[in-house]
């Protein structure tokens, strides 16, 4: 990823994907193009249990999730993914 933002988002009443979602709405207003990106801490997922992460990544909608220890719980790494 060459161009980034870290959002927090703790809200328990939220799921995944809507959370992915408003960061990715942020972002697109924020940086005037659409993220395909976002890093997460495998133990943001452990609450969804209709997430499947057997390989450390999945969708949400337009948007790649893949799981990583190096971002912190409940913080989400979103951004573009160039191809190279």
């Amino acid at each position: 990823m060459n161009i980034g933002m870290l959002w927090f988002d703790n809200d328990s009443k939220s799921d995944l994907v809507s959370k992915v979602t408003r960061a990715a709405s942020y972002y697109t207003g924020k940086y005037g193009d659409q993220p395909n990106i976002c890093f997460i801490h495998p133990t943001t997922v452990n609450d969804q249990p209709t997430i499947n992460t057997q390989d450390q990544k999945f969708q949400a909608g337009e948007i790649e999730v893949r799981l990583t220890n190096s971002v912190l719980p409940h913080h989400f790494w979103i951004g573009r993914q160039t191809q190279s």
